[in-house]
């Protein structure tokens, strides 16, 4: 267990390791990892200067003594900051994947509630509150996202819609093949390209389906719904995510 001292918008850990901090190295080398520790701090906690300061104590995954104070040569990033936490609007809709110390912040300043709890998650607790980090949270207020009619073709979302099968022969997916190939005029869209395995990729190279006397598996229509925005910018999906991303994230 890791115990940083949170107040006028520094993280402390000792006179000596305060003292290194102050040192361009320290600076430089643990900029991200006193960031992401400052954010966890309410804004009024840390306009309150001094007097506000409070000890944050973070378990990570694993070990509860894995996170130690950052010291030269030392990487001492908490491991559950790299967790992502999947936000849903009032609706339960789903929104985004925020990195899990935001998730923490929305929480604690009673911005959301908890939806789905991890077991095996780590715990963020201070003197004033204690908190099991969620894979899951859903926001107290609405929030209006603006209309997109399109979904943003990426690898990520191709490959749920196609359900990371080949188009042309049914096996495991690797790569994305166009359909007609950019050599020959062929767009780069949802109706053009196809999840596809490394050997017919290359067998296909620069041919039209016509010419081999291929057909394709399923229709290439651009997907819709609100839960492919974030299929379409997300490459880990936690389990517990499945129910509030549609049949696409199966």
């Amino acid at each position: 267990m890791s115990c940083i001292f949170v107040g006028n918008g520094r993280a402390r850990a000792g006179n000596s390791w305060c003292t290194w901090w102050q040192s361009p190295g320290g600076r430089m080398k643990n900029r991200h990892s006193a960031r992401a520790h400052r954010q966890l701090v309410p804004t009024d906690a840390r306009s309150a200067g001094v007097s506000g300061a409070f000890a944050l104590q973070v378990i990570t995954e694993g070990s509860a003594h894995s996170a130690e104070p950052s010291f030269p040569g030392e990487n001492a990033v908490p491991l559950w900051i790299k967790r992502r936490v999947l936000l849903l609007n009032v609706t339960y809709e789903p929104l985004t994947a925020l990195p899990a110390r935001r998730a923490v912040v929305l929480m604690t300043c009673g911005k959301a509630d908890t939806v789905h709890e991890d077991p095996q998650a780590p715990v963020v607790h201070s003197e004033q509150w204690s908190v099991q980090v969620p894979s899951v949270i859903r926001l107290r207020n609405y929030v209006r996202v603006p209309y997109r009619a399109r979904v943003p073709m990426t690898r990520a979302a191709l490959m749920h819609r196609d359900r990371f099968r080949c188009a042309y022969c049914g096996a495991k997916a690797e790569t994305v093949d166009h359909v007609v190939p950019r050599s020959r005029g062929g767009e780069h869209s949802w109706e053009n390209c196809v999840a596809c395995c490394a050997p017919c990729n290359h067998r296909k190279a620069d041919k039209l389906l016509s010419e081999l006397g291929w057909t394709l598996r399923a229709s290439l229509v651009p997907p819709s719904g609100p839960h492919w925005r974030l299929l379409a910018s997300t490459k880990d999906l936690h389990p517990s995510w499945m129910p509030y991303l549609g049949e696409g994230a199966a």
